[in-house]
């Protein structure tokens, strides 16, 4: 065990004593109630802002707890672990007990990352931290540098997303509590994998949540999708803002972990002068530095917002990079030809040579599905600010039957989409099973206690897509066939597709880590020309004497077309359309000379890269 330094919750400090602290302005007195091993009831000493602590001799770690205020029981907001559930009480933790293995471990630097996101509950069978050990060498042999968690804040039942949690301080006991996660953790870092955490700061779920009792986390000025929004600028929100630094820094101390995702960060309303993102990040990037570690902070938006990757010298928020949601949308728009909802946006092959010229398709340009100007352009945000996929758990997911997209392209499609994304100048982020082309969907799934609330889900999710005519379609979310539909297979039936597929991946991955013109992210060493009528697109990169060209074919026929190659001999690398791949065999020669343009015969939705032959 090592000392602990004062913060929010139970803090163990050695000899059987531990520390309560819990903000609570809402109530005159609060108490500590000790439920195990031995029951027993203690006040805690209220401070200036609404602060209640006190040090309590013999509750060792294992203690279970709860705070009582105004006569009722609740769980502590920054409770560590519920090992009864989101009603239950709360555990006391010595994070310092864990014989850490990683002290050499300094994280990923971030033009290295390449993100793979997956789900704990459904990524095995077992639906816990240690049943994903054994898949990390093989995540690692593919090119992954960094395992990215969906939400592990304890939620209601066995059975979430992860975003309706109510306590961000816990871990999720089904999956395997804190040790769980501390293992999963020690064991990416020994594989040199980091390990990202999906964290949730712009509402908590509907059940189990009792902030609202303890002090005024949330506020009725904003509103989200989800529920209340939190309070980050009015009054307490100093306190609320502490709560979930706190929080970040926790994760980073007693966690080791290497960064965040923040989820839907648009959501987040904040009027003060210094944004609570804009702190958080401050705050993270310092406690990296003391650890002697690199962390990322990545936010969700759909806002095409560059402040939120801009330094606060430009006026920004600091925050290392961004999903770009519209890199999909092109992308998927261009493979599946849907044209609903966000998709009414793109359809064009410009839309994706905007987005890799630019990181947005929209950056100031007018939007039919918003029926405005959306964006803005994206100016002192490097290359590495932007996290760019063909797959995610949200794009998926929140589809209603949850289909992949594996389902909705052939083959070729998939293999397209593969090498758009692993070879783009941004960071790359696969959802899990894409490697290999998993058909089982991944759908929207819960484990609600309240029927009143199961009944709610349900009707809430059938409305969602009444409009296009899909309810019928929405499998039921608490039904826990729903859940086991979306476990993975690892070993599908199509074995040959499966590994064709799996060795796509690992070589396109293999490219951009050791091609300098691939391994060096940068928009300004970037040239991308697009020919819509022949469905062509090129990306050309250089990096010193190094340089690439992709061909990105979408047509669904083999076409010969006239490509705008630079002059020079070039040396095929790898054409999706070959053999090997599964596909119906390459016509572009191993080495190609061209005079500025140059015919090709490319296959149906291809993908070929070129190097310079004169500067091997």
């Amino acid at each position: 065990m090592s000392q602990q330094p004062v913060s929010l919750g139970a803090t163990y400090l050695g000899e059987g004593r531990t520390r309560f602290l819990v903000w609570a302005p809402n109530a005159d007195q609060v108490a500590v109630r000790l439920v195990a091993p031995r029951e027993r009831v203690v006040p805690l000493a209220r401070s200036e802002r609404g602060y209640h602590a006190a040090t309590v001799d013999d509750a060792p770690p294992g203690s279970r707890y709860c705070y009582v205020l105004g006569g009722r029981e609740r769980p502590d907001p920054a409770s560590r672990y519920q090992p009864e559930g989101v009603h239950g009480p709360s555990e006391v933790v010595d994070p310092g007990a864990f014989a850490w293995t990683d002290r050499g471990w300094f994280g990923v630097a971030r033009p290295e990352l390449v993100l793979y996101e997956l789900h704990v509950g459904t990524y095995t069978a077992e639906g816990t931290f240690d049943a994903i050990v054994p898949h990390l060498d093989a995540l690692r042999a593919l090119g992954v540098t960094a395992v990215e968690l969906m939400p592990v804040a304890q939620f209601p039942g066995r059975r979430n997303w992860g975003y309706d949690g109510v306590y961000p301080w816990a871990v999720q006991a089904s999956y395997g509590g804190p040790d769980g996660l501390r293992r999963l953790v020690d064991a990416c870092h020994a594989r040199g994998l980091a390990l990202v955490l999906d964290v949730v700061y712009n509402h908590l779920g509907p059940e189990g949540n009792y902030l609202p009792e303890f002090g005024p986390y949330f506020t009725s000025v904003y509103h989200t999708p989800w529920g209340a929004a939190l309070n980050f600028d009015g009054p307490g929100s100093d306190e609320v803002r502490r709560y979930f630094v706190e929080n970040a820094l926790h994760w980073l101390a007693e966690y080791h972990v290497d960064g965040f995702r923040l989820d839907a960060v648009h959501a987040i309303v904040d009027r003060s002068a210094v944004p609570f993102l804009e702190e958080l990040a401050g705050a993270v990037h310092r406690a990296g530095e003391r650890l002697g570690r690199r962390v990322h902070v990545i936010a969700e938006s759909d806002l095409n917002d560059p402040r939120l990757i801009r330094p606060p010298a430009l006026g920004g928020y600091g925050l290392d990079a961004q999903w770009s949601d519209d890199f999909h949308h092109a992308l998927h728009a261009l493979l599946t030809g849907e044209r609903d909802g966000y998709y009414q946006d793109f359809g064009r092959l410009q839309d994706l040579a905007r987005v890799y010229r630019d990181g947005y398709a929209y950056a100031d340009r007018y939007s039919a599905f918003r029926e405005r100007r959306h964006g803005r352009a994206a100016w002192a945000c490097a290359a590495d600010q932007f996290v760019v996929f063909s797959q995610n758990h949200d794009q998926v997911g929140n589809r209603a039957a949850g289909e992949r997209l594996a389902a909705l392209t052939d083959l070729a499609g998939l293999k397209l989409a593969a090498s758009a994304v692993c070879l783009a100048p941004y960071l790359p982020l696969l959802f899990m099973g894409e490697e290999y082309g998993e058909s089982r969907p991944f759908q929207y799934f819960v484990s609600h206690s309240d029927p009143d609330l199961v009944e709610a889900v349900r009707k809430g999710r059938r409305a969602e897509f009444a409009a296009f005519h899909q309810a019928e379609a929405v499998p039921d979310p608490q039904a826990e066939s729903t859940f086991e539909h979306s476990t993975l297979q690892h070993d599908p039936p199509d074995g040959e597709r499966h590994h064709a597929l799996r060795a796509l991946y690992r070589e396109l991955l293999r490219l951009r880590r050791e091609r300098p013109a691939l391994a060096e992210l940068s928009r300004e060493h970037l040239e991308v020309t697009a020919d819509e009528a022949d469905d062509l697109l090129l990306v050309r990169r250089w990096h010193a004497a190094d340089e690439a060209g992709l061909l990105l074919h979408f047509g669904s026929e083999r076409a010969t077309l006239t490509c705008p190659l630079p002059a020079g001999r070039w040396r095929k690398q790898l054409d999706t359309a070959e053999a090997c791949w599964l596909g119906e065999g390459s016509a572009v020669p191993g080495l190609v000379e061209s005079t500025g343009r140059v015919q090709l015969t490319l296959g149906p939705r291809s993908a070929v890269l070129l190097t310079r032959a004169e500067r091997e």
